[in-house]
């Protein structure tokens, strides 16, 4: 059995009780990450004052500086907090996954307001503490995953809750991810590490190795020590819609397969289906036992009969999701854009759910006002965002079961999972995991060559890492119980 543990630490720059800004006031943000998605996030945030941006890589974050002149730089986020702690009001994450939790556990601590990326955590455990700590805090948090705030996923949760398409047993999302590489072995050779680089930042809690620019920027996704591949980067977007209108919770069992991978790096394909329980019912919903299928990599479910000929199911370029029901068939691109019932039928049903002002498409800008909305209202009265942490944080335990499902395939069963207690009840201390660690091929005389090597895993102590990471010595999260 694979036991979850409880939470400790604070760090020693934590600054607390700073108190809160009233609803007229103009935020001070600060952001970690903004080489990549962290640009456009604060773009969409410029209606406050940017006041702080961190990056490991400055050349990869020029853009971004040239976008804030005002604001100060730095490598180090810890610095940052150091110097402009008491000026910050909200925080922007967008790191790589690895180094998400560390860096918002520590704004959590202090009291700031908290816009992360998806997925919002590396690991599960880490999940859990940032829910745990945003529970706790009086500030507004917010996953950015911008579909969340979209028109499309609260008319198809007001079709579903409203009986339209009958009890759904089954649903189904899908992406035509990764377009970046995966499936790629450790490289053997190293390289010099850019003058604007800081690399040792860069892995921050991971394990160390030399620099090779097949890690960053960018690749990073597909490598399991900094990313979660092609799952826990489209799952937070395209399963959002199938999470949030089946109220799912917990599931009870997860299972996956993929093409080869390895110890380094995720699948370029996978399928993963996961097991959930009855739910309470709503006045016109009976919440039955579902199960939810995941498809990556140019994979994709049975085309339904009434789906019409032609059409594709990557239609948007993202991904979609498509619910089956007792009644009818709802089918919808990324983010719960553009429900449609495959029956034709257009459903005539109240608006029972508060609109985002702006949020139409798939678009930057009305998720991360929704999110500055939230940060000014009073604690006590506040609206939270749709994606803020006491849903976005079990939510994205799903999506990182996920990828447990694939990393723990070669055990040849149903994972069994308890998840208030963050542990599979089906692996036992004296399993083995064996994993691929190279697969070479190469021609020898007109001839093929292969050399596949294994490496074996303590099943038990792998789906713990896997479950809550042992951080490099000098990153520590902040710990508490839960």
């Amino acid at each position: 059995m694979v036991a979850g543990a409880g939470f400790t630490i604070v760090p020693s720059f934590a600054v607390s009780g700073l108190g809160h800004k009233a609803p007229s006031d103009t935020m001070n943000i600060v952001g970690v990450g903004v080489g990549g998605k962290g640009h456009p996030n604060l773009k969409a945030m410029n209606t406050e004052n940017i006041i702080g941006l961190c990056d490991v890589d400055w050349k990869y974050a020029a853009n971004c500086f040239k976008s804030f002149p005002d604001a100060k730089r730095y490598y180090d986020w810890r610095k940052m907090f150091d110097e402009l702690g008491e000026s910050i009001d909200g925080v922007m994450v967008a790191t790589p996954d690895h180094t998400h939790a560390i860096v918002a556990a520590t704004a959590l601590t202090m009291d700031k307001h908290l816009y992360c990326q998806k997925p919002l955590t590396h690991s599960i455990y880490e999940s859990r503490l940032l829910t745990k700590l945003a529970a706790e805090r009086k500030v507004a948090t917010q996953m950015g995953n911008q579909g969340n705030s979209g028109d499309g996923v609260r008319e198809l949760c007001e079709w579903i809750w409203n009986g339209e398409i009958g009890e759904v047993k089954e649903a189904h999302a899908w992406t035509d991810r990764p377009i970046w590489p995966q499936g790629l072995e450790n490289p053997t050779q190293a390289m010099k590490v850019p003058d604007t680089l800081n690399w040792d930042l860069f892995l921050g809690p991971a394990p160390m190795r030399s620099f090779h620019e097949i890690y960053t920027p960018w690749n990073w996704r597909g490598w399991w020590d900094f990313g979660t591949g092609a799952f826990g980067d489209m799952a937070c977007h395209v399963l959002d819609p199938i999470y949030r209108a089946l109220k799912l919770g917990y599931p009870n069992a997860v299972s996956g397969s993929s093409t080869l991978f390895n110890t380094a790096s995720a699948p370029q394909a996978e399928k993963v289906r996961f097991d959930f329980p009855k739910r309470e019912s709503l006045e016109k919903l009976k919440m039955t036992p579902v199960k939810v299928h995941w498809y990556d990599g140019g994979l994709f479910p049975d085309r339904p009969e009434l789906l019409p000929e032609g059409e594709d199911l990557m239609r948007d370029g993202l991904g979609g999701c498509m619910f089956v029901g007792s009644k009818d068939t709802l089918i919808s691109d990324c983010g719960g854009l553009n429900p449609r019932l495959l029956s034709g039928r257009v459903p005539n049903v109240p608006q029972t759910l508060r609109r985002v002002e702006g949020s139409v498409g798939y678009t930057d800008g009305p998720h991360e006002q929704d999110w500055i909305r939230a940060c000014k209202e009073s604690p006590d009265n506040r609206v939270e965002g749709s994606a803020n942490f006491a849903y976005s944080g079990p939510f994205n335990e799903m999506v990182l079961l996920g990828v447990l499902a694939i990393r723990l395939q070669g055990l040849n069963r149903v994972l069994k999972w308890n998840g208030p207690q963050m542990e599979f009840s089906n692996i036992t201390a004296n399993e083995t995991l064996r994993v691929i660690q190279t697969n070479e091929f190469k021609m020898v005389e007109g001839l093929p060559r292969f050399n596949r090597t294994h490496v074996d895993l303590n099943a038990l102590e792998a789906a713990s890492e896997y479950i809550k990471h042992a951080y490099r010595a000098g990153w520590n999260l902040p710990d508490m119980p839960v």
